[in-house]
């Protein structure tokens, strides 16, 4: 439990951007269900995201029709980068926000996904004298930004704004040292800056729930009882100045999981921390892609290719050595039209990508792997 802003806020979170669906949106029952099971052990942090399909009307169902205001903790974010060719648009995000989640206030409210790419757009449209206004005026009570660049950008973001009270990180084992994502080197410029962290991605997208074979192994051997995951969140639940640790559920066995080792938690002790080191190691040796199944590049691609769903086909293969599993995958997430062949190389996905991954050569690689 960590105690932030004057209120305690339990050290794992609920992220919203991987909710259960059905055929046709939103699977509302199971997700009520899970937002009763987390408030239920004790957990209060809601996690969402304007650009998150349909996720803010869910909770408002799931979770603010059914709670009082001031028992759960509601963040949302404005994305200056997606759906907002305007001023205008991108502000409205705000008011869109209110109105589908129906919270009356945001108790997190955070700029969305800045890169070196995207981070004038926010300036050149206003943003952050908008949601200060909305802060001042009570509609945001805390205010902050999610961020997926390196140490450079957000020296320069904290320093030009130190109205900030938090940042969103990407923190996990695998990309504490990642030169992509340099998670180790933004945490440390965050807590420079005195600023608390909420993190983000803590088992990438979840890889790391189903990491290579050499590392389920040894993880199993020093603690058969917790599952990969669990590592992977205490990890990032372990570092200082952190108000809590968003795992994106999409069902109740894996919230089951989570609140098995999270409702009362232990930080990770030496012997715990050597093995994470280990891991790190074989990681570094790892081929497989690391995307985080975000879709931020399915948005904006002509094709509409799924490509975390083509990443993940081709990581059975590499990570894991499932040749006919992967094969199997591929066939059903890439059909004709919408094959990782029929890329065109216009690189809006890199674009888009906050692991500024190669993702056009990791899809040549696929066709060369699958067709």
């Amino acid at each position: 439990m960590s105690d932030y802003f004057g209120k305690e806020i339990p050290k794992l979170g609920f992220g919203l951007m991987r909710l259960p669906k059905k055929a046709f949106g939103m699977d509302l029952e199971q997700i009520k269900k899970m937002v009763d099971l987390f408030i239920e052990n004790g957990f209060t942090y809601f996690d969402t995201a304007f650009v998150y399909a349909g996720s803010e009307s869910a909770i408002k169902k799931a979770l603010v029709d059914r709670y009082p205001r001031e028992s759960y903790t509601l963040a949302t974010k404005l994305n200056a980068f997606l759906l907002a060719p305007t001023e205008k648009a991108a502000k409205n995000q705000f008011y869109t926000s209110l109105e589908r989640t129906g919270a009356g206030y945001f108790d997190y409210y955070l700029l969305h996904a800045l890169m070196n790419n995207n981070y004038k757009k926010y300036e050149r449209f206003h943003l952050w004298d908008f949601v200060a206004k909305q802060k001042a005026e009570g509609k945001i009570r805390h205010l902050g930004f999610s961020f997926h660049s390196g140490p450079d950008l957000l020296e320069q973001l904290l320093r030009d704004h130190p109205e900030v009270e938090f940042v969103q990180l990407q923190i996990n084992y695998a990309d504490w040292e990642n030169p992509s994502v340099t998670s180790r080197k933004n945490y440390e410029v965050a807590r420079k800056y005195g600023k608390s962290i909420v993190v983000m991605e803590p088992i990438k997208g979840g890889n790391l729930a189903n990491p290579p074979k050499e590392i389920e192994k040894i993880f199993k051997k020093l603690r058969p009882e917790l599952s990969c995951a669990s590592w992977a969140i205490r990890f990032a639940a372990s570092l200082d100045g952190i108000i809590t640790v968003l795992s994106g559920m999409s069902n109740i066995a894996q919230m089951e999981d989570n609140i098995s080792y999270m409702k009362n938690f232990k930080p990770l002790n030496d012997e715990e921390q050597k093995i994470i080191q280990q891991a790190q190691r074989i990681l570094g040796r790892s081929a497989t892609i690391p995307c985080t199944g975000c879709r931020y590049c399915v948005e904006g691609c002509p094709k509409q290719i799924l490509i975390p769903d083509i990443f993940s086909a081709v990581n059975l293969q590499l990570g894991n050595g499932q040749m006919n599993s992967a094969r199997e995958r591929y066939s059903e997430v890439a059909p004709e039209g919408r094959r990782a062949s029929d890329c065109i190389g216009c690189k809006a996905c890199e674009s888009a990508c906050p692991q500024h991954l190669a993702v056009t050569q990791y899809l040549r690689n696929a066709v060369e792997l699958f067709e």
